[in-house]
């Protein structure tokens, strides 16, 4: 299937790409807090529009 190289490479690429994100968030997290002051909105927004559209779905089933 897999050799151990491949496993091993796999393994340190997943942990320092990880660290890599981590780190690049943390450096534009005041950027990030700044530009997407609203987005927490939209999100709740989008996930009360899905129920809906479940609640109608289950509704109009009968």
């Amino acid at each position: 299937m897999f050799s151990s190289g491949q496993i091993v490479f796999a393994i340190l690429f997943s942990v320092i790409f990880g660290i890599i994100v981590v780190y690049s968030y943390k450096k534009d997290e005041k950027l990030h807090l700044k530009n997407y002051q609203g987005v927490k909105w939209v999100g709740i927004s989008f996930l009360i529009f899905l129920i809906i559209l479940f609640c109608i779905k289950y509704l109009l089933k009968y």
